[in-house]
């Protein structure tokens, strides 16, 4: 067994965080160096994605903000920990994510982001109300009248299925003749 690693290139993304200190054009000068980083240490950049300035999860260094960006490039495995420690050591970068993926080509990148898209509008819809909202009020008020608090609306055609509620007194009467029966132990 050879005590030597192998040199093979394999397919990365990083998703990086370039903190809202900098204007946008700057970070885009860091985004650029990056890539000559990446290029310096054999790598070559297939892929790249500014996804802009979002509000950060929890406060990192006393910054709320930052530039996301996201890159995919090949690079010897070997060679990874230098650009890792790069990332680690400069000032530009809050944080950072290397991870190993299958390389994809252009139609199954725009096929993904389609799909990404996608799944955002169905989110965005559904944290505004999605269809009820854009109904009449009259028709909303008519799909919840006669519901349970907590209750949510059915098609018509379900609540029709539905059996005449059963009232207390006759729930209590089936359970009364379950307790005087003798079998139950």
């Amino acid at each position: 067994m050879s005590k030597v690693k192998k040199t093979e290139n394999f397919h990365y993304e990083m998703l990086y965080i370039i903190p809202n200190k900098f204007t946008e054009d700057e970070a885009k000068a860091i985004n650029e160096k990056i890539e000559k980083q990446i290029a310096a240490v054999g790598g070559e950049v297939t892929y790249t994605e500014d996804w802009g300035k979002k509000k950060l999860a929890y406060m990192i260094g006393n910054y709320n903000h930052g530039y996301y960006k996201l890159a995919e490039f090949d690079l010897a495995g070997v060679k990874l920990a230098e650009l890792d420690n790069f990332l680690r050591l400069s000032n530009d970068v809050l944080r950072h994510q290397i991870i190993r993926i299958v390389k994809r080509s252009a139609e199954q990148i725009a096929a993904d982001k389609k799909k990404s898209d996608e799944l955002a509008a169905i989110r965005k819809r559904l944290k505004e109300g999605g269809a009820e909202k854009s109904e009449k009020p009259e028709k909303a008020e008519e799909k919840t009248a006669g519901l349970v608090a907590g209750e949510k609306p059915q098609p018509a055609e379900e609540r029709k299925s539905f059996k005449k509620k059963t009232e207390l007194k006759d729930l209590d009467a089936k359970l009364d003749d379950i307790l005087d029966t003798k079998d139950l132990i």
